[in-house]
């Protein structure tokens, strides 16, 4: 933590790039200001209590670290300080709920589908609840997509040219399953036999970026048990912010027993957008109509992973299909792993802005790379009383988008 505290030079580029800053125009809410509170904390000079608002309301985004001039490496600073204020923090009743609703059904496919038919049904009590409940029902849709089952294993078309292992996630299995279908169709498509370990479990990203480590941790050493990396070419996510967390593992495991295999494991993992870039793939399937397509960037693929060519070079062979930059294209569209549920006010902000953004383009459709970015995103596009349809990059790959 503290080469990060030491490695800024308050220079101000990463204040134009901050989401929170853009919306709040408050120097505490910028990456710079929480990089000062952080140190006065860690130095016994200011209190939590004048720091944590002000860090909690930080997205962890991580534009500013593309935006750094200097390389900060600012989540280096925040996962950490995070964690480190988790345990001796007090919370109000109603954000000590929302916090172990959040940890404790997220993460758990099972658990979230229960808890998803239990919130449709109580819809009735919505205007009675608190902004963050609130906020919980509005991002689930009116009808939950039935079970997507897929093989432990699910052999290569034709000659197999790579082996990997596919993260089934968590959200996403119960929110939008036709995505893994998709990437297991993309993935044996073009020779690559994928394997879903049937004893895993979420990555931890959730609980790592809100300062719960030791569930972060325990989530993980399942996932170390469960994904067995001699035997294949890479662990595959197609959700930016699983790949972000995985990637982050060896910051989670600093000092632990398991930090070697905390980073071979990030090694090993690749976004699907990145694997099939590098591997090479077969020209996907023609739109039947010519397509004007908005691409948002994913944060936690953007900014925390770098990677921002490889889907637009896979999407721009599909035929018939345009993509356009939307404008502000850097900025998070605040959804950040739970934010919008912990911090409603601002991520309805940012993803209104992040809305309209995308209907200034004209384009016809949006697509993304991550789970929570496109629940938002289709949340605030239906509140704007538009009906964009939001699609996953694999969901052209294989010509699966309606």
């Amino acid at each position: 933590m503290a080469e990060a505290v030491a490695s800024c030079v308050h220079c101000g580029f990463c204040l134009p790039a901050c989401p929170t800053y853009l919306a709040l125009g408050e120097e505490m809410d910028s990456p710079r200001g929480r990089i000062l509170l952080m140190k006065g904390a860690l130095e016994g000079e200011l209190s939590q209590e004048e720091v944590l608002p002000h860090v909690d309301r930080c997205l962890g985004c991580l534009a500013c670290v593309t935006a750094c001039p200097s390389g900060v490496e600012y989540g280096e600073l925040l996962t950490p300080f995070r964690e480190m204020t988790e345990k001796g923090r007090s919370r109000s009743p109603m954000e000590e709920l929302t916090r172990t609703l959040t940890n404790q059904t997220l993460p758990y496919p099972g658990r979230f589908r229960a808890a998803a038919v239990m919130g449709r049904l109580t819809r009735i009590f919505k205007p009675f609840l608190p902004a963050a409940l609130r906020t919980m029902l509005d991002l689930l849709p009116e009808k939950l997509p039935p079970r997507v089952a897929l093989p432990p294993i699910s052999p290569a078309q034709g000659k197999r040219r790579a082996r990997v292992a596919l993260l089934s996630g968590c959200v996403q299995q119960v929110l939008t399953p036709g995505i893994n279908r998709a990437t297991v169709d993309v993935l044996t498509g073009n020779g690559v036999e994928v394997v879903i370990p049937p004893r895993q479990g979420c990555c931890g990203a959730l609980s790592m970026h809100t300062g719960a480590a030791d569930q972060a941790r325990a989530l993980a050493r399942r996932n170390f048990e469960a994904f067995n990396l001699s035997e294949v070419d890479a662990v595959v996510t197609n959700a930016a912010g699983c790949g972000s967390g995985m990637h982050e593992y060896p910051l989670l495991f600093a000092g632990e027993a398991e930090e070697q295999a905390a980073r071979d494991f990030a090694g090993k993992v690749q976004d699907v957008t990145v694997f099939l870039d590098a591997l090479g793939i077969e020209p996907p399937p023609a739109l039947p109509a010519p397509m004007t397509v908005a691409y948002h960037d994913a944060c936690h693929l953007a900014h925390a992973q770098g990677v921002t060519d490889a889907p637009r070079r896979l999407l721009g062979a599909v035929p018939n299909l345009t993509l356009v930059p939307i404008p502000e294209g850097e900025i998070c569209c605040g959804s950040a792993g739970s934010y919008n549920i912990e911090q409603p006010e601002i991520a309805a902000q940012l993803g209104q802005r992040k809305a309209e953004a995308i209907l200034g383009t004209g384009a016809h459709a949006v697509v993304t790379g991550n789970i929570g970015c496109m629940t938002q995103i289709d949340s605030h596009l239906q509140r704007l009383g538009k009906h964009l349809p939001v699609y996953h990059t694999v969901e052209f790959l294989n010509g699966s988008q309606e």
